[in-house]
């Protein structure tokens, strides 16, 4: 896998794993970078993390993965605990399902997960898991 690799994944059709239903209008008159200051916030930071630790945790029971941290070295099958670790200590991740062709990037400091190239069965299971963390899967 390289980074050229990572730019395929990219370019594919892609899904928000986020805390709001939808996406916040351009000119909505509410509080969002507010309540987005909040979330980036302890303990709301960690816990989100925890979520989405969690999502991609149980999506790994179902496909192997390959991860690709900041540092660009690509680690099959993490144990458990490492793949949650980097999760919670906010490390960017390109998360790669390798059966279901798809790719999941979280970068650390936002309120969501990327969602890349799922195809429907993966597309259902990401929003079950989602939906069970209390999050919500849209497509911008």
């Amino acid at each position: 896998m390289t980074n050229h690799d990572i730019e395929e994944y990219l370019e594919k059709p892609y899904w928000v794993i986020d805390i709001l239903p939808k996406q916040v209008p351009a000119n909505g008159r509410g509080q969002y970078f507010e309540v987005e200051k909040f979330y980036l916030r302890q303990p709301q930071m960690e816990q989100l993390c925890q979520k989405f630790a969690n999502i991609l945790l149980k999506l790994y029971c179902y496909d192997d993965i390959a991860v690709c941290g900041y540092d660009g070295a690509w680690t099959d099958n993490p144990t458990p605990e490492t793949l949650a670790k980097w999760v919670i200590d906010r490390k960017p991740l390109h998360v790669l399902l390798k059966t279901a062709d798809a790719m999941i990037v979280t970068r650390g400091d936002d309120l969501y997960m990327t969602l890349y190239g799922a195809n429907e069965e993966t597309l259902q299971l990401v929003g079950t898991l989602a939906a069970a963390e209390g999050l919500f899967v849209w497509k911008p």
